[in-house]
């Protein structure tokens, strides 16, 4: 009797366990079975279109095209003709085992690309083959193409996935596509959209024999939302060519909303370059071979470079906050400024006036380095320790955003660098004041500040003292940009009535200072150049080479329309190449055309190449430098 109710009670407790059992994986598992690990099932993708791309007028900068892919799931493939199949696919037989291992590695069960992007007309030719290589199916995808040629550091780049990547996200595959640089990659999941699945029932035999389970787990794929971006591509076109034949970065800026009108680098390559089965030999040649020109390295955004003289601005800004210096406040130069005992402690000058007061106004006008350099002096020795001075110094400064990352939406960016108390406490191992780096005072020094960051900091003082963080994208579909981030304008630590008399100024540099021969008739236009210095080191021997070229403006003076940032690399004074350059660009944009007038500037600029200047200073620095080629 015993032994009979233990059997009836293991049969029960065995019935309840597989019961338990069944209930674990129809019921609560089944919501998230994934069928594709079952053998008899297999999966087809169904890939979506890729959310166009529009710049702020509604010109189509980004589209897309049908793409052709051979792909293969090991497990399913059985015996087939090798040496024909390899003919068919214009491959060797060594790089069918490589590819066919690679697929393995990756997963048996799991389909991925065994070859990527054929020819239409090799597509057409296979799919009739195709029937007797069992495990190998043509795949189609989504690539992009690009009408225009330009901003392709903005717009960024499609690539394949890497391996590490399909294995631990869910949604990707080996060998599907996602954004690598850009806007590509920063709304990666906006662009991409979602991609439908089929799943087909396969008998013994390896034939489909229909819908799996009725298509209970199918999905349709949903497109990819399009994007407006805030750039007006005919200026960027514009600014692309006059940065012909010159390195360097431009940065254009709406300063009532913070929409980056142009971004543009240079040199830079033609984003074609990177779409379908040429990618892999250009992407070699871009960012491996092509290490001096850097085509792919975005200089208005990765650029770290001195400011110069447009910093003079930002001392002047805090000198009147602090009230170490009024309008009225007067300095004399005597051809520069002397900041020790020795001979070589001394700052040169080129304002030209000489043993005469210079005040503001006249001071930026002409950009007197001895105005500043007392200014700065002043603001560092302001309180008990310099450090504390400088650390006041460093706060203004990073209100403007200057020292650190903008927060903009594109993937790449450096933060600079400004300098405060604890930075030089922990470098100088003797007591120090404002003299000790005064060539702070003048955008010089240890001080590094991006194009973007200029060009904001352009924007933030058009504004009269609060910016908007600069932005790419305008919308989403039909959805304006309504994050908090890029909406509310952020407040400088300047007070508003401290930048009237910057702004006269800076109108005045284009009226009679170191802009007025790029001025533009009926556009009243306030700016500031520059020219910051530019050393290497060789050796052991710092070698002192041509100067980078810089100017930032805005216009109109009141309700300004363009803020930007021009940097020319080796291009000399900031009146001979960027204040050009930049009057050119405001032209364009607010009036639309170039005047008959400003057409010889505009032939010049756009003629004007430094090649010359880059090549001699590769192969031969020293000499360069010292002036006799």
């Amino acid at each position: 009797m015993q032994r009979s109710f233990l059997l009836y009670f293991l049969i029960t407790i065995t019935g309840f366990i597989f019961i338990g059992r069944l209930f674990q994986l129809q019921v609560i598992e089944g919501e998230n079975y994934d069928p594709i690990r079952n053998a008899a099932v297999k999966v087809e993708y169904n890939y979506p279109e890729r959310g166009y791309i529009y710049d702020r007028n509604g010109k189509l900068l980004v589209a897309n095209q049908l793409s052709y892919d051979v792909m293969v799931q090991p497990n399913q493939v059985k015996e087939i003709d090798t040496l024909e199949f390899c003919k068919l696919l214009k491959i060797s037989k060594k790089d069918f085992k490589r590819r066919f291992k690679k697929a393995e590695n990756y997963a048996s069960y799991l389909p991925s690309v065994f070859l990527k992007q054929l020819a239409k007309e090799d597509f057409a030719y296979l799919q009739e083959k195709l029937h007797k290589y069992q495990g190998f199916y043509i795949q189609k995808r989504i690539i992009r193409d690009y009408p225009i040629n330009a901003a392709a550091n903005v717009l960024g780049y499609i690539g394949e996935v890497n391996e590490q990547k399909a294995r631990n996200n869910n949604y990707y595959q080996q060998g599907e596509l996602e954004g690598k640089d850009g806007v590509e990659r920063q709304y990666e999941d906006v662009l991409r959209g979602k991609k439908g699945k089929r799943y087909l029932h396969r008998n013994r035999f390896n034939r489909v024999t229909g819908s799996y389970k009725n298509g209970a787990y199918d999905t349709l794929p949903e497109n990819g939302k399009d994007l407006t971006l805030t750039l007006d591509i005919e200026l960027q076109l514009y600014a692309q060519k006059l940065m012909k034949g010159k390195r360097g970065g431009i940065v254009a800026i709406e300063p009532s909303s913070g929409e980056i009108l142009a971004l543009v680098t240079a040199p830079s390559y033609d984003p074609n370059m990177l779409v379908g089965r040429k990618r892999s030999p250009n992407s070699y040649k871009l960012f491996k071979l092509d290490s001096i020109e850097k085509p792919t390295f975005d200089r208005g955004l990765l650029a770290a470079y001195p400011p110069g003289s447009p910093f003079k601005m930002m001392n002047a800004l805090i000198g009147l906050q602090e009230n170490v210096i009024n309008t009225n406040t007067s300095f004399t130069c005597y051809g520069g400024f002397r900041y020790g005992n020795r001979s070589n402690e001394f700052m040169k000058c080129h304002c030209d006036i000489y043993g005469r007061p210079i005040r503001l106004k006249t001071a930026i006008a002409r950009s007197c380095n001895s105005y500043f350099s007392n200014t700065y002096k002043r603001i560092v020795e302001n309180n008990n320790k310099p450090s504390e001075g400088l650390d006041n110094w460093n706060k203004h400064i990073s209100s403007f955003g200057l020292g650190n990352y903008l927060g903009y939406d594109l993937p790449a960016g450096v933060p600079g660098l400004i300098p405060d108390g604890k930075y030089y406490d922990s470098r100088l191992k003797y007591a120090w004041n404002g003299s000790s780096n005064i060539s702070n005072a003048i955008g010089q020094g240890e001080i590094l500040t991006t194009p973007i960051q200029l060009a904001n900091f352009t924007a933030a003082i058009a504004n009269r003292g609060f910016f908007y963080t600069p932005h790419i994208v305008k919308r989403i579909d039909d959805r304006s940009i309504d994050d908090p981030k890029y909406i509310n304008p952020k407040k400088t630590t300047i007070d508003k009535p401290h930048f009237e008399p910057v702004i006269e100024a800076m109108h005045e540099v284009f009226k009679t200072g170191t802009g007025k021969w790029s001025q533009v008739k009926g556009i009243p236009i306030c700016g500031k150049t520059g020219t910051a210095e530019n050393f290497i080191r060789k050796e052991g021997k710092v070698i002192q080479l041509q100067d980078h070229s810089i100017l930032v403006a805005f216009a109109p003076k009141d309700n300004p329309k363009i803020a930007l940032a021009v940097f020319v690399e080796n291009g000399g004074y900031g009146s001979t190449i960027a204040a050009p350059i930049t009057s050119l660009i405001v032209e364009k944009y607010i009036n639309g055309f170039i005047s008959k007038a400003n057409k010889y500037r505009e032939q010049n600029m756009l003629n004007l190449s430094l090649q010359n200047i880059y090549d001699l200073q590769l192969t031969n620095p020293e000499e360069f430098a010292s002036g006799t080629k």
